[in-house]
């Protein structure tokens, strides 16, 4: 028997409320249908009695709020999935935007997924690579990690996201590799960049895109990765695929989920945003993993723009503490021309020690990323004093570090963003850059790897 309401008790933006409703649950899909005929879908975000708030994807605008009904489906928003998504762009709530039809579903998925079985987590051990030097020689990305990308306004975390679209794979190469890309609030233009980005390079084949754009309604913006990661969920643990979703921007998403509360009446927290926002953001970046006995895995790399530059807001602040490391974007790299303006000091990747190495990528990756590290910290100091006593000052060691410093700048961090670098050239690069240095100031390498890889060797 099919029930329906008639008539609506209250309208306020994206919302609307019903009265005397029973039997519905918490997320659970509506449909309204207007005075015209015309069907809108709405999902129930408020049960307070027989009171029901429902919000309204495709807004309230052109409703009657006479002449309408409601009718509950009793399930909540389900993604349509087969293996026919790759190469697709859809829009936040999974709707084609790309002309082609519907797609025909090998089945149906709730949206908000289910968590992993902490006991079947399988713990990530190797590599996914980007072909970008700041990122695979010190702050690897693992295969199943959740690993975000900070940045802040106008800079080029765009063209990094792409890069790392068109260029990223597994160590082997060989194994079924995808990419889920969802971005969050963005304008035409930016959307545009992204499409024409992706079917230029041959990349689409194998991306998922969703696209959710400034304009559409924030209830889309709320959704959009809770499709992308259904779909790469399927892809991965049904069809055995690795795949990569990044979801930019994160920071537009908490700013929609800070509207969506403060139109439910919410009491706000920090700066605004809901008190429950690291709940809510642990069920998106939590999503990623591998399980035991299945081939496929899901690695995120959500990237988010830091209001004002301030890495302690609360959308950084908190993603840090779910997320395993950060990749942080320098604004005074930008600024000097540097891309991609990966700054290497405040990035970290806490899994990396346990996917590279021998075994998993090279035998010296590990030491001679804590070396660059180490060496390209020592360049703060030295260039901290150059400044104060100049540089023909300074000792011949110091000298050493400042050029070290400008080198690593301009060779190591700075690529093209066409440029795909292989894992064999950038790791063979950081040694070229080290041996620049005494052998003496070489202390997080072992003397085995030194005497195979350090080119400086008669300088002591």
């Amino acid at each position: 028997m099919r029930i329906e309401y008639t008539g609506l008790s209250e309208m306020q933006g994206s919302l609307v409320v019903l009265e005397g409703v029973s039997g519905v649950t918490y997320d659970e899909l509506a449909e309204i249908t207007l005075g015209s005929g015309e069907r809108r879908c709405g999902r129930v975000i408020k049960i307070d009695g027989g009171r029901v708030v429902l919000q309204v994807f495709e807004g309230t605008a052109g409703i009657d709020m006479e002449h309408v009904n409601t009718h509950f489906t009793g399930r909540p928003v389900t993604l349509p999935l087969s293996k026919e998504i790759l190469g697709r762009i859809f829009d936040g709530a999974g709707k084609p935007l790309d002309g082609l039809r519907e797609v025909f579903p090998d089945e149906r998925r709730d949206i908000n997924g289910a968590a992993i079985n902490p006991v079947r987590r399988k713990y990530p051990r190797s590599c996914i690579l980007t072909g970008v030097s700041s990122i695979d020689a010190v702050s690897a990305l693992i295969r199943g990690q959740k690993l975000p990308i900070f940045s802040g306004a106008g800079m080029s975390h765009n063209a990094l996201a792409a890069q790392i679209v068109r260029q990223a794979r597994t160590m082997d190469g060989e194994e079924q590799f995808a990419v889920v890309f969802c971005a969050m609030g963005v304008k035409n233009d930016t959307a545009e960049f992204f499409k024409k980005d992706f079917q230029d390079s041959g990349a689409l084949g194998r991306v998922v895109m969703y696209l959710n754009m400034a304009s559409d309604p924030i209830i889309e913006r709320i959704l959009a990765p809770r499709c992308a990661l259904t779909a790469a969920e399927y892809l991965a643990f049904r069809h055995g695929y690795h795949v990569l979703v990044i979801l930019t921007d994160m920071s537009s998403y908490c700013e929609a989920l800070r509207e969506f509360s403060s139109s439910k009446g919410e009491i706000p927290s920090r700066k605004g945003f809901p008190s429950y926002m690291y709940s809510d953001l642990a069920s998106i970046y939590e999503r990623a993993g591998m399980i035991n006995g299945r081939a496929g895995s899901v690695t995120q790399v959500p990237i988010l723009t830091m209001p004002n530059d301030d890495i302690s807001h609360p959308i950084p602040d908190l993603t840090g503490y779910i997320t395993e490391g950060q990749i942080v974007l320098s604004r005074e790299l930008e600024q000097k021309g540097v891309y991609p303006p990966v700054s290497i000091l405040p990035s970290l990747s806490r899994l990396m020690k346990d996917g590279t190495g021998e075994g998993y990528t090279r035998e010296d990756h590990a030491d001679l990323s804590n070396q660059l590290f180490a060496s390209y910290s020592a360049v703060a100091d030295a260039r901290s004093l150059a400044s104060v006593i100049g540089e023909d000052e300074i000792s011949e060691t110091d000298r050493l570090y400042v050029e070290f410093g400008k080198r690593f700048e301009t060779e190591f961090v700075a690529q093209s963003g066409s440029e795909n670098r292989g894992l064999d050239q950038t790791l063979d690069l950081g040694w070229e850059l080290l041996s620049m240095l005494p052998r003496s100031e070489l202390s997080r390498v072992g003397d085995k790897l030194l005497d195979k890889y350090y080119k400086g060797a008669k300088r002591q």
